[in-house]
């Protein structure tokens, strides 16, 4: 996959908003990796501020929608991992500022 590809993917997937935090999935350092193969299945590698989080089924449902719109993307696979676990850390310096995150 190409770096360009990359890129559109995760641009596309920055579209997606966390609803409880108000801020991008990608800013908060949610999305650890993306993928496209050969068959153009988009797999998406990421994980949720919290196992409990109630929005996670409404955050994936939008990343799969967001990745669909690509004309290249003909299937897509979300893969929910916790390890490594998400923190602050994983946040860009916009959403760290957006939140008033030090």
């Amino acid at each position: 996959m190409s770096e360009a590809m990359k890129e559109s993917m995760m641009g596309a997937i920055e579209n997606v908003i966390d609803p409880e935090l108000g801020i991008d999935i990608v800013n908060l350092g949610l999305v650890y990796d993306v993928e496209l193969d050969d068959e153009g299945k988009a797999i998406v590698t990421m994980t949720l501020t919290s196992m409990g989080c109630p929005m996670g089924p409404q955050i994936v449902g939008g990343v799969e929608q967001e990745l669909r719109e690509l004309p290249e993307v003909k299937d897509v696979e979300v893969n929910i991992v916790w390890s490594p676990p998400w923190s602050k850390d994983n946040m860009s310096r916009y959403a760290k500022m957006a939140l008033g995150v030090r």
